[in-house]
């Protein structure tokens, strides 16, 4: 049989798990009445770990309303308080004022109309088909839907921000929901993501928060994997709502802007090739096979104006540079076929090499040392 995998990174489990517990609850939420007392059964949890990225998870299915959103009726005139503070401070800190912003699992409206009154063009969605149609009669714009898999699409977007509740530890596939919400973001959207902290469970022992409605315990590290692996740069992430709440502020990844190698590519190459110019056709040596060596001479465009390339390692001697085919010669190869210049591509050893060159060769010889920043006399 395979080994179970990580439900974020894929690695295998722990061969053993790290805790069992028989005859658990085996839903938190629509709970029996005296009816069906007689048919409600516990269930055992088993509680594992990822060898690789270190999640705290079980493998069991998710109960049968994962997808639905389910929050107590109301909210405490605290967390009003908090979110309220929350939401304008994020709106603020990224410059969402009727920008749109999504919540992915709004469940009833309650957090999405706080995030419309704090400013943002808040839009919604929302799996349960009750739950949509009470946000819509409070008025609020909520589409019903989930997201589940990275080609998964959200009416409205694409969006500027996003939010997500208490929501992911609910689900078996987060990177498939993650990678949902990052295609249907605008470039560099961020975002506000929230987990059960098991940093604190750790802390303080607490051994009956584990659920059958919970597949994934987070702590600061795990949920930085999972938004990392994702397409998400975490900004933040900390302790909020009195411990309880892991709360991360991402942004979504953007592709690197690499013009500058080019800039420094062609700029360095026109140095090069004028330092060459001053001495005669094929009079100058590179000293130095190693890998950064061998790439200049090809993204430079020298193998047409050098000799050779010198190393002092003998099982690179005789062979030559790769792709652009130069001879790779011993030391000695300077007294015996001399050039008039010499530049050294040796890295960290490139002082120590320009030293060797002045004791033992030709003191007429010119001598360049390589640099990021261009060549140097030595």
């Amino acid at each position: 049989m395979t080994p179970p995998r990580c439900r974020v990174c894929t690695r295998a489990l722990f061969d053993e798990p790290l805790l069992r517990y028989r005859n658990m609850p085996r839903v938190a939420q629509f709970l029996p009445d005296r009816a069906s007392l007689g048919s409600d059964r516990g269930l055992d949890l088993t509680i594992w770990q990822c060898a690789g990225c270190g999640l705290v998870q079980l493998r069991d299915e998710p109960v049968y309303y994962y997808k639905d959103v389910i929050r107590a009726v109301g909210l405490s005139d605290e967390m009003r308080a908090f979110r309220a503070t929350q939401f304008r401070g994020f709106l603020d800190r990224f410059s969402l004022a009727e920008k749109k912003v999504v919540e992915i699992g709004c469940g009833r409206g309650d957090y999405l109309s706080m995030l419309r009154d704090a400013g943002a063009d808040a839009v919604g969605l929302e799996h349960s088909a009750t739950a949509v149609a009470a946000c819509r009669a409070a008025g609020l714009n909520v589409s019903e839907g989930f997201v589940g898999r990275a080609e998964d699409v959200v009416p409205g977007g694409p969006f500027d921000g996003f939010t997500i509740f208490n929501f992911l530890e609910h689900l078996p596939d987060p990177n498939g929901t993650l990678a949902g919400i990052h295609r249907n973001l605008s470039d560099r959207g961020v975002g506000l993501v929230e987990v059960p902290n098991f940093d604190m469970m750790l802390r303080e022992r607490q051994f009956a928060e584990f659920m059958s409605d919970h597949l994934s315990y987070f702590t600061a590290d795990t949920l930085t994997t999972a938004l990392s692996i994702n397409g998400f740069e975490v900004v933040g992430c900390t302790e909020e709502w009195h411990g309880y709440v892991l709360s991360a502020v991402v942004r979504k990844r953007a592709q690197l802007d690499l013009s500058a190698f080019h800039a420094q590519q062609t700029r360095l190459r026109g140095q090069v090739h004028a330092h060459i110019q001053r001495f005669s056709p094929k009079g100058v040596a590179i000293w130095g096979a190693g890998h950064q060596a061998l790439a200049l001479i090809a993204l430079l465009d020298l193998q047409d104006s050098i000799r050779y390339v010198v190393d002092s390692a003998p099982f690179k001697q005789g062979k030559y540079t790769p792709a652009t085919h130069l001879p790779i010669v011993p030391p000695s190869a300077l007294e015996t076929d001399p050039v008039e210049a010499v530049i050294v591509m040796a890295a960290g050893y490139s002082d120590e090499v320009a030293r060797t060159i002045r004791a033992r060769f030709d003191p007429r010889l010119d001598v360049a040392l390589w640099r990021e920043s261009g060549l140097e006399p030595a």
